[in-house]
């Protein structure tokens, strides 16, 4: 008898982050050693001096495992205070950088008058990036701020030699 993978049950609601807390969840659950390092990363002051505390509510949970990010941003925009999600997926675990999936939970879709702005509809905004884990704090504090775009930060991933935000400084 063969098994037959059924349908992808339905990922759980966040719970208890509080709104100035990065959402970082695993998807990948291949070595604990990379995810141990993962958090130490994660768990580093950001800032110029590092005064500012990294504050981020962590997702550890194997029902996410090999989850998607369509599967992600379905699941986590039922969250109103959420721009940005990270995810520790299996690039990040393979990674020397251990490169987190930085993804855009904005949904609005725009009506765009073609006339006017051809290049945005021909070239639409990137819903992704890599960030290093250092850049998770300042990434997720200038969205929700609205002090950035997620383009900004696309962008300067774009211009890095191994394609990953790791900060401005």
């Amino acid at each position: 008898m063969s098994a037959t993978s059924g349908p992808v049950p339905e990922l759980p609601e966040i719970v208890g982050r509080d709104e100035f807390d990065a959402l970082v969840i695993r998807t990948d659950y291949g070595d604990d050693r990379v995810w141990q390092a993962v958090l130490a990363d994660l768990a580093q002051p950001g800032g110029d001096n590092g005064e500012f505390e990294g504050r981020v509510h962590l997702v550890d949970d194997r029902v996410w495992a090999g989850a998607t990010p369509d599967e992600v941003l379905a699941a986590v925009r039922r969250d109103e205070d959420l721009s940005v999600v990270f995810l520790a997926d299996n690039v990040t675990m393979r990674s020397v950088h251990r490169a987190l999936l930085a993804l855009d939970i904005d949904t609005e879709e725009e009506d765009l008058d073609p006339v006017h702005y051809q290049e945005l509809i021909d070239s639409p905004p990137p819903r992704e990036f890599r960030t290093a884990p250092s850049g998770v704090h300042d990434i997720d504090a200038n969205l929700s701020i609205a002090n950035m775009d997620f383009e900004e930060y696309a962008e300067e991933a774009s211009t890095d030699p191994d394609g990953l935000y790791r900060s401005f400084r």
